[in-house]
């Protein structure tokens, strides 16, 4: 049985009925944020190895992460309006157990084929467990701890995505390809148990419409000729020509019923600055993550080992932040706490700009741990300023749009952070220069929060 849109929002947590705070399901919400933010990144690893293992060539063995990426990102709003006229428990359990499934499934593909149809539908799970983790954290306590609550998952999914290397570096090494796509079913399985236990039945299921579907097709056309345009813009300019059809499509899907509801949120609501600062924010670590692994296994040769131990500097410091970020947005504001973590991740990232091979592991992990400890108090204040801010009955599809603005400046940021690099030689000038880049996008994040003041909500 469906639920009406209007009571979606309050699917797991009444206050009348529940009084007490379910910190249980925001731990749940933390767990699956991890999880889905490790499988964006710990595939790549593995994708020499996927190749050799199914006799496939490297272009082939790509769509095991594009074909995750892809359907995510398309699926992302369409999950939000979905996720606001049924159950969210309901919704849940399914995204999870399919979620799991799909990567069982993977883990035993005999050809190419099978495995990236896999991915494909993980994909589209995935896409609905990113709509729904900010909701779980944001319904399953009081309005005055929200922004606590928020950074849980805000803090933890990042650190999926820093710490998917390491851990796939190490299954790699020791147990084969075939192990990162099975590590995710302990959490998975955790996750399901806290919410089958937790989570307040209401709301039932129901399929999404038609025009669901449609309005996926649009968006995921879009993205696809958007980081399509920027993976081929190195070999030269005449490829960004392939972004040019993402205008029509963006626009087409504005007049659809499916963008409507979108742009409603985001008039009524005033967080398109917010979330543009989610995105700009993402993309500048995400650019950064990226040419910093780069040059230390490169330029200066360091191990697969030394490197994964200096990077850590940077989800340390997040984690140990993201604490203290959360106490700060409840006590002081939320728009306050973010607008400083953002502040301290540009001038971490912009410490790094002078990078150089005399550097020692401590200099680059200091600065390091300097940008986590920004992203770190900013993630749960920033989600919370949006949840805060969402109208009556659209909490998912507010939802929807953060995760969507933070998963496309994850996957743009290698994609700026390569074409940045290409103006001088990796060792040196252009690896600085991606990384002036990376400091000068998340720069912007700074600007708009400052200008956000819709009423200082949270």
């Amino acid at each position: 049985m469906a639920v009406q849109p209007n009571q979606a929002a309050a699917s797991l947590t009444d206050s009348r009925q529940h009084p007490a705070d379910r910190w249980s399901l925001v731990v749940a919400a933390g767990l699956l944020s991890f999880v889905a933010m490790l499988d964006m990144n710990v595939v790549n690893l593995a994708l020499t190895d996927i190749s050799a293992g199914l006799h496939v060539s490297p272009g082939v063995a790509q769509w095991a992460a594009l074909g995750y990426q892809l359907p995510l990102v398309a699926l992302l709003l369409p999950s939000g309006r979905w996720l606001d006229q049924v159950g969210t428990r309901s919704a849940l359990l399914l995204a999870v157990g399919c979620f799991a499934t799909c990567s069982a499934l993977a883990a035993c593909a005999p050809w190419a084929g099978w495995l990236i149809a896999a991915r494909m539908l993980q994909g589209a799970f995935g896409a609905v467990l990113f709509v729904l983790m900010p909701v779980l954290a944001a319904t399953s306590v009081r309005p005055e701890l929200r922004g606590r609550a928020m950074s849980v998952p805000a803090t933890l999914g990042p650190l999926g995505a820093v710490t998917g290397p390491v851990i796939g570096g190490l299954l790699l090494d020791h147990l084969g390809w075939r192990a990162v796509f099975l590590v995710k079913l302990p959490v998975c399985l955790a996750a399901v148990l806290i919410v089958r236990r937790h989570a307040p039945r209401r709301g039932g299921l129901r399929p999404p419409d038609r025009a669901a579907l449609g309005d996926a097709a649009l968006i995921g056309t879009a993205v696809a000729t958007v980081l399509l345009g920027l993976t081929l813009a190195p070999r030269g300019p005449q490829w960004l020509l392939l972004m040019l059809p993402a205008v029509p499509l963006v626009l087409g899907w504005l007049r659809r019923p499916g963008g409507r509801p979108v742009a409603e949120v985001l008039r009524a609501a005033g967080t398109a600055g917010v979330n543009a600062s989610v995105l700009a924010l993402a993309a500048g670590f995400a650019a950064c993550h990226y040419l910093l692994a780069q040059h230390l296994r490169g330029a200066r040769d360091e191990s697969a080992t030394a490197t994964a131990l200096t990077m850590l500097a940077f989800p340390l410091g997040m984690v140990l932040a993201g604490r203290v970020g959360g106490r700060l947005a409840d006590r002081w504001g939320a728009r306050p706490t973010a607008l400083t973590g953002a502040a301290v991740t540009t001038l971490g990232l912009a410490l790094l700009v002078p990078l150089d091979t005399d550097w020692s592991a401590p200099d680059i992990a200091a600065r390091l741990a300097l940008a986590g400890a920004g992203m770190g108090l900013n993630g749960g204040p920033t989600q919370a300023l949006v949840m805060s801010a969402s109208p009556p009955g659209k909490l998912a599809t507010a939802g929807s749009v953060v995760q969507l603005a933070r998963s496309l400046g994850f996957a743009l940021g290698p994609a700026l952070a390569t074409a940045a690099a290409l103006t001088g030689d990796r060792t040196t000038t252009g690896t600085r220069a991606g990384i002036a880049l990376a400091a000068l996008v998340a720069a912007t994040a700074v600007v708009l929060l400052a200008l956000y003041r819709r009423g200082d909500r949270g």
